[in-house]
């Protein structure tokens, strides 16, 4: 089992009482850091998030089968107060706990289901190549998105590719998608859809740049539809990075590189994903 596959099932047999970061790490074999990091990019949710959106799922279940009073059922959840437990549930679902418990049933609201185990390691990637990275001065624009709400980006390169080829200052013809800013508790991150610049005078109104200093990288190939990359990134982080014995740099937290070997247009070809490790 891969080690995020160790922290799920970790969860999934203790998210009915109290459980610690460190507990997860622990049966995870990594770091809570480390666990942190990679949980999110892994499974596309922060750990609190999953751990909440599982207990209010379980409760949503309790309600809807009319077993207990709604206060049993925000005690067992976790919540000190109908209050507290009332105003979880109605940030979760949008609905509250006494609408549930009156129409029966959870057909019109999104449960929290349990991620699969295996689902973390269903892809075998090739072993990676190790770069020095030269630094780099990049220019795009960016946003900040959920890690289970990622679909706004290819929007986001819909709007960048309008201006990829006369970015003032452009250096060559290979694009960035920059991964950032990765925040384990509000699961969310920032990425760039950017290319590399000689200076920042005169780019393009909204355009954000980004510094990168050089760093050695374990670089991955991901083939086929750009659809699929998150498969590729769940091996890379949920299984190789934990096994590696190496440790993750401190930024960015991951590169993808686009150059002629991909097409845009089609969305199929070969894309890189750069992964800075400490030296």
């Amino acid at each position: 089992m891969s080690a995020i596959g160790r922290a799920i099932w970790f969860i999934e047999s203790h998210f009915a009482k109290d459980i610690t970061l460190d507990q997860i790490a622990d049966a995870a074999g990594l770091s809570r850091y480390h666990l942190s990091r990679v949980f999110g990019l892994s499974t596309g949710r922060s750990i609190s998030a999953y751990i909440r959106g599982r207990r209010l799922s379980s409760a949503a279940l309790l309600l809807a089968n009319g077993h207990s009073t709604i206060l049993e059922v925000a005690l067992d959840a976790g919540y000190g107060s109908h209050e507290a437990f009332t105003r979880a549930f109605r940030e979760q679902f949008g609905m509250t706990p006494e609408s549930i418990r009156k129409q029966g049933h959870v057909r019109n609201i999104e449960l929290t289901e349990p991620i699969r185990m295996d689902d973390t390691r269903n892809l075998k990637i090739e072993p990676p190549r190790f770069e020095e990275g030269l630094p780099l001065l990049l220019a795009g624009l960016e946003e900040t998105y959920a890690y289970n709400r990622t679909e706004g980006i290819p929007s986001l390169w819909q709007r960048f590719n309008a201006h990829f080829g006369h970015i003032p200052g452009q250096r060559g013809n290979v694009a960035y998608g920059v991964c950032t800013h990765a925040d384990a508790e509000a699961g969310s991150f920032r990425y760039m859809a950017a290319v590399e610049v000689e200076d920042v005078d005169a780019l393009p109104n909204g355009f954000s740049t980004l510094r990168l200093p050089k760093q050695r990288y374990a670089v991955f190939l991901h083939r086929g539809h750009i659809s699929a990359i998150s498969t590729t990134a769940h091996e890379i982080f949920g299984s190789w990075f934990p096994q590696s014995g190496l440790e993750h740099g401190d930024a960015p937290d991951l590169i993808e590189r686009y150059d002629e070997r991909f097409d845009p247009d089609s969305g199929i070809g070969v894309v890189e994903m750069w992964v800075p490790i400490k030296q």
